[in-house]
Formats: C-alpha cells, structure tokens, sequence
C-alpha cells in the first residue's frame, strides 16, 4: 500500500507543468539610456564595466539549470539596491525565482567588497593639493581633505546584541561612517558599528584617525559637534560670541555639508540604503560597501545623478559635551583669527 501511494505522487508531480527555460537574452535591449538609468541606477556604459571587472567570477562551468549570465546578476542585484524591494518582487520582474535573486545578489556584494581598496581609498599627494583648493572655493576653509560623518541604515532585527543595534532614532540601525572629497566622492568608509555607537568612537578606533594622528595625510577633515575637537579634525564653536567665530561656523557648516549632500546622493540612487536593508548586521554591511563602490565607479565614470540633494547647512546640537583637545583648540583660533577676522 504504502509503495503504491508513493508511485502516486510521483505520477501527479510527473504531470506537472514542465519547467520553462526562460530567455536569457540582454535585458537592456528594448530600452533607452533614461529608461535603464531609471531602472538600475546606471546609464548602459557603467553597467557592462561593473559586469567586466566581475564577470571572471560570475560565469558558470556547466550550463545546467540554465544559470544566469553575469549580466543578469549584475542587473539583479543593481535592480535590488536601487529599490529595495523583495527578491520576489526583483525576480519577476527578471523572470527569475526568488532564491535565485537572492544568490545573485550576496554573489555580486560579495565580489564588489573584495574590490574596496580599489575604489575607496585616500588621495595622493598629488590629489590632495586639488581636494583643498576645490574646498577652499566653497566657503574659504582652508587646507580641508576631507568631511567626516556617520549616518544610520536601517536593517532587521538582529538576533546577537539586539539591544546594541538600536540607535538615538529607536529603530535599528547601523551606524555608517564616511568620509567625502568636493565631489561627493567617498575616500574612507567604516560599515561595522551598531547604530547605538557614537561617532565620536567609530572614528577614534577607525585607521582614518590613526592615519591623520600620525600626520601621514597633510591637511585637516571637518566634523560636526559630535567629534572631539583635534589638531586635524575641526568642529564648530559651540559658542559664537564674535564675529569671527561666527563666520568661522558659517563656513564650517557651508563646506561641512558636503558630507550631508553625499549621504543623500547616496540614499537616493540606492533607495535600499534609505528605506533599509532585510539582512542581517554583517550581510547588510557587505551591501552598503557595495553602494559605496559603485557610487564611487559612477563617479569616476561621469555617471552621476542629475539632482545633487540640496540639504540646509546648518550647525548639529550634540548629543553630549566632548572635551576640546587644547591643541585644537589653539589650531581652530589660529584659522580664525587668520582667515575669518
């Protein structure tokens, strides 16, 4: 009886619908530059680079099962961080099942992450002298390399230190540190802290700050309120009693918000990033290094959003009161009284 009641099932499962092999062909074909762009967040040049650098470890030995191209994970993937849907929702509109949507996409992450040090990195010498005068024409600050700031990327609740992930917002969060150049370019990423982690602490223990304490980058990042005052990190005056110190914030926040801006570029091309990431701590943060990376390849590439977020420049209130590194405190008065008496 029970042989038979197994002979069946296998006859009903035999009687199934047999699977279809989908058209594998260029998704983009049909397509205008705006529609793609719309779509993937990169105009068709941009995407086939992204696939050349990745596609060594993206092809498949064996046909069977019908495997997607790496076009295809390439799209899959652009597709998921550029909205942020549901890896049902990306494989239907791919034609592809949910697994195999989310595969693609860890796939993808994972290789641009092995690419970090290619395309996040510190200036040379030779770019530094045009980062500082390209920061220079903003509001006057001199000597700038760099803006420094951290901003929250929701993700799911995690199942380890729960409690450690829920930032000052009450969601929760991964507390995301970056470091920009005029262009909006990021030059140092930390994608690891809990979004319960001050900023203050996430660039105290960051190789950036041990770089810059050790005077290996000539020149000084600009910090909101919430970073402990340095010789090569400047913050506002909490207190602007004199004009100088006045126009020292006005043009500390005008050149400071480029940090802000490039968060929002950020957020707005990869819309995953701003509604948040269904992934676990350390999968989520292999998918924001990855939109940072390719942020970056869209830079360097002239692929850019047309709308660069326009965001007030405004002074941040901290959260608490850091003590003013004497020293910094010296090197901040001596910008001022040279440069903005």
């Amino acid at each position: 009886m029970a042989v038979r009641r197994r002979l069946q099932r296998r006859r009903r499962r035999n009687l199934g619908v047999p699977r279809r092999i989908q058209d594998r062909s260029n998704p983009l074909e049909g397509l205008n530059d705006n529609e793609i762009f719309e779509r993937y967040r990169f105009f068709p040049a941009t995407i086939f680079f992204i696939v050349d650098i990745l596609k060594d470890n993206l092809q498949f030995t064996s046909r069977r099962n019908n495997p997607l191209t790496p076009l295809h994970q390439v799209l899959v993937s652009l597709r998921f961080l550029a909205t942020g849907s549901f890896y049902i929702t990306i494989g239907d509109t791919l034609s592809i099942s949910k697994s195999t949507a989310g595969r693609a996409v860890r796939l993808v992450t994972e290789l641009l992450c092995r690419m970090t040090r290619r395309f996040i990195r510190l200036p040379s010498r030779e770019e530094i002298v045009n980062i500082k005068a390209a920061f220079h024409k903003i509001a006057g600050f001199p000597g700038i390399v760099g803006c420094v700031d951290g901003t929250m990327v929701k993700i799911k609740a995690p199942h380890v230190n729960e409690a450690d992930y829920i930032c000052r917002k009450g969601y929760y969060a991964l507390n995301i540190q970056m470091t920009c150049d005029p262009r909006f370019r990021v030059i140092d990423l930390v994608a690891k802290w809990p979004g319960s982690v001050h900023d203050s602490r996430i660039f105290r223990e960051s190789q950036l700050c041990k770089i810059m304490e050790e005077g290996q980058i000539q020149g000084t990042l600009l910090g909101d309120s919430g970073y402990g005052l340095k010789p090569y990190l400047m913050t506002p005056y909490i207190s602007t009693e004199t004009a100088p110190s006045q126009r020292f914030n006005s043009a500390h926040c005008r050149t400071r918000v480029t940090i802000e801006q490039t968060f929002g570029v950020l957020k707005k091309r990869f819309n995953a990033l701003h509604t948040g990431l269904r992934a676990n701590p350390e999968r989520a943060c292999r998918m924001i290094t990855a939109c940072v990376i390719l942020h970056n390849i869209g830079l360097d590439r002239g692929d850019i959003l047309r709308d660069v977020p326009q965001i007030p420049a405004s002074l941040v209130a901290p959260d608490f009161v850091i003590p003013e590194d004497a020293v910094g405190r010296t090197v901040r008065d001596h910008i001022r009284d040279t440069y903005f008496s």
